[in-house]
């Protein structure tokens, strides 16, 4: 796999936020969002085996494990560092951008796939692959991250047409900006969740490793 970095933080989005977390940064992302906040992922990194991940993962002594990009099922090696993560006992995030297939990622308890879809203002919104939403469930989440008022309707769009199965989460674009969109979802009483991206609050952009 072409890995980035490994580095442990908080987890700054979504159910667990908050929890002590080893990342997995991958390199490689087809998509070009507008508002992307790691391009230094898009190219760099160094080549590492799954065992040599396992290793550098253990050092740091998290429970938690979230694998991220980048987009990290462009990588061949992800279903099976998934695999050997849970079978370690670890807790696994995979962040997704919603353009890559799921189908190889395994069923289990103690994973959460969090997909993304992406709104107008990425300027990826066509490259979304909807037929994802019906392999996620309970343990999963799927989040948008909303830049203005065309975003938020797209977002309510789908999340009314598509009846996702899993816990939805609405983001701001830099993560901290939070009134206008809890007002908005408020109002319109939509049962999702309005988050902040909590390193965002803590480090701004310097916890984007």
């Amino acid at each position: 796999m072409k890995v980035y970095s490994i580095f442990k933080s908080l987890q700054g989005e979504g159910r667990t936020m908050g929890a002590p977390t080893t990342f997995v940064r991958t390199s490689g992302c087809p998509l070009r969002c507008a508002y992307c906040d790691t391009k230094q992922a898009y190219d760099e990194g160094s080549q590492m085996t799954v065992e040599a991940i396992l290793k550098a993962v253990k050092k740091h002594g998290a429970r938690h494990v979230c694998l991220t990009g980048g987009e990290p099922l462009v990588q061949r090696d992800a279903p099976s560092l998934v695999k050997k993560l849970l079978e370690e006992g670890y807790k696994v995030v995979v962040e997704t951008n919603g353009a890559m297939p799921l189908d190889e990622m395994p069923c289990d308890d103690n994973l959460s796939i969090s997909m993304d879809i992406k709104c107008p203002s990425s300027g990826e919104s066509d490259k979304m692959l909807f037929s994802n939403l019906e392999m996620l469930g309970p343990t999963d989440q799927l989040k948008f991250v909303v830049s203005d008022e065309a975003d938020y309707e797209y977002a309510k769009k789908v999340i009314r047409e598509r009846s996702p199965k899993c816990e939805v989460i609405l983001t701001p674009v830099g993560g901290k900006d939070l009134k206008w969109l809890a007002e908005e979802v408020l109002r319109d009483k939509l049962d999702v969740r309005v988050l902040p991206q909590l390193h965002k609050i803590i480090w701004g952009d310097e916890d984007d490793r």
